[in-house]
């Protein structure tokens, strides 16, 4: 019959190849090798030297005996190293792991030790928290090393830069100069194979590792160059930490489309309205709170650029009157949607031309939807707890969003018991509930993990709480997110002491940050009796309430 000859057919090396955005990065330097890759203060890289470096880096790597599955962890700003890291550990056959640099030293320790870290390399000005994370590991403790960032502009007292500590024996320029530039790296047996680990900010205490494969990677790079859309040789400043969900992918569609990536250490307006007059740079992703930053610039960090900026946006939608001044200032931000565990964004508030003659207040409640799926994802829907029935698309019921696609994680690393709740029913349980407005346009409304999100960054509640329970005279705690103008929210913490015991809010703020990252750190600490069920429960939705109206 007929639909058995469609089935005689097999896969071979002419008509399959596995996606994986290393291919971007080959491409790119036979097609566009001059074409300049990476801008870091005086340093320039063409696509051809990154590749090049790239190829000396996987050659070291190899030689150290990184292979397939062996983690390469990374401590490190957005610079030339951290950018080249996102191809060259795979090329090596190993998969990156990009740490946090807010974190503290006890978390640090824990994901290099539960990814059975190889390899971490560090940039100096991280040596303090890397130095203590590497005490607590002891003989468990991972291969070092340091990456010496010349260009780096610290103030005293930071590190970093040339002065900074250095933990391991070789550094960065080390390996550089021992690899060989004509290594025979290899593309991955298998699209499937795992690509990156990247850990939560730990919603539920302990972060989870969420792995990556090559496909999802390629993917989320296809699916943003389709979704901006990003032209041939944008100019892209990086401000989303590639730390975050690998940058949200974007170094890989830079990749793909021989754009220009100029790098930034630190986060400011500066940086971005730089960026914009000194190189034309046109494209930047980044939480609201970035978007705060550049209304909020002093003048003399102001600079005239003569062309429409194009933002990213993710987390808690920033207020109407944020984008509206937004546009005002030349910048085009469209809201999107995703998390740790889909390699960033999966939805994207796609415009429609007939929005745009709308007044300014409609046009920014549009945009403060994060929308329907993107083109390289299958499924993003809204679904009520209960039946499991989609919400109407009315924009007034909410769902817990529900998504698929092959941007999706792997799983949760060695949690197989996570991974499985993750993913029942056949769709990925995101903890968000969100109204779903005419053609599927998501707009998130609450979170149903009661996480926080605090300048882009997660921050658990129930990790806070904890914290806060430690504290002499805490019989109940309560932490729920607070609005504000500046991070989107900020961790408000309802503390209610025993008879007889006292605390200041300077005090329990104080006590916190001994334990904490400085993100996930109480803003606001109020004393009184919390509200609670007949059983005991902390009624939550009662401070959030009293939160919201501080």
């Amino acid at each position: 019959m007929a639909r058995e000859d469609f089935d005689v057919f097999e896969k071979n090396p002419a008509n399959y190849v596995p996606l994986t955005p290393l291919s971007f990065l080959r491409r790119t330097a036979e097609v566009h090798g001059e074409h300049c890759a990476v801008i870091h203060g005086a340093r320039r890289y063409t696509w051809t030297e990154t590749y090049g470096r790239c190829v000396r880096l996987a050659s070291a790597l190899s030689r150290r005996g990184i292979g397939r599955g062996d983690v390469v962890s990374f401590l490190c700003p957005n610079t030339p190293e951290m950018i080249e890291a996102h191809f060259a550990v795979n090329m090596a056959g190993g998969v990156l792991n990009t740490i946090n640099t807010r974190l503290d030293a006890d978390t640090v320790a824990y994901i290099l030790d539960h990814s059975e870290c190889r390899i971490v390399f560090c940039d100096t000005q991280f040596s303090p928290v890397m130095k203590e994370a590497l005490a607590i590991l002891g003989d468990r403790a991972p291969e070092v090393v340091d990456i010496v960032d010349e260009a780096a502009e610290l103030k005293p007292g930071e590190g970093g830069g040339p002065q900074g500590e250095r933990l391991g024996t070789a550094t960065h320029a080390d390996l550089l100069a021992e690899g060989d530039p004509a290594f025979d790296w290899a593309m991955p047996a298998d699209e499937w194979d795992a690509m990156a680990i990247n850990y939560t900010s730990g919603t539920t205490g302990r972060p989870k590792g969420v792995v990556y494969h090559h496909r999802g990677a390629y993917l989320m790079a296809v699916g943003t160059v389709m979704g901006w859309p990003l032209p041939k040789h944008p100019t892209y400043v990086y401000i989303v930490p590639l730390f975050h969900c690998n940058g949200w992918g974007h170094a890989w569609a830079m990749a793909a489309q021989a754009g220009t990536m100029v790098c930034t250490r630190a986060v400011t307006a500066k940086a971005i309205y730089d960026a914009a007059a000194d190189h034309g740079a046109a494209y930047f992703g980044g939480a609201p709170i970035v978007l705060q930053m550049l209304i909020n610039a002093k003048p003399e960090d102001r600079r005239d650029f003569d062309h429409t900026i194009n933002a990213f946006t993710a987390g808690a939608p920033p207020p109407p009157a944020v984008l509206a001044k937004m546009e005002e200032l030349g910048i085009d931000v469209q809201h999107v949607y995703g998390l740790t565990e889909t390699y960033g964004h999966v939805t994207q508030c796609d415009w429609k031309a007939e929005w745009s003659g709308l007044p300014a207040e409609e046009r920014a409640e549009i945009k403060g939807r994060q929308g329907p799926r993107m083109a390289m994802f299958e499924g993003a829907t809204a679904v009520d707890r209960e039946t499991g029935t989609p919400v109407a698309h009315d924009g007034a019921v909410s769902g817990e969003i529900m998504l698929r696609g092959n941007t999706v994680m792997k799983g949760y690393f060695k949690n197989p018991e996570a991974t499985e709740e993750a993913f029942r029913g056949g769709w990925f349980h995101s903890g968000d509930a969100a109204a779903v407005y005419p053609g599927g346009y998501l707009k998130i409304r609450d979170r149903l993990k009661d996480v926080i999100i605090s300048g882009g960054e997660n921050v658990s509640s129930v990790e806070v709480e904890a914290v806060l329970y430690k504290y002499p005279g805490v019989v109940a705690a309560g932490v729920v997110a607070r609005p504000d103008d500046t991070w989107g929210e900020t961790p408000c913490a309802f503390v209610e002491m025993a008879e007889g015991a006292s605390a200041t809010e300077a005090e329990i703020i104080a006590f916190c940050r001994q334990h904490l990252a400085g993100f996930k750190t109480p803003k606001t600490v109020i004393f009184e009796e919390l509200p609670k069920t007949s059983t005991g429960k902390i009624q939550k939705f009662m401070l959030r309430e009293k939160a919201r109206a501080l």
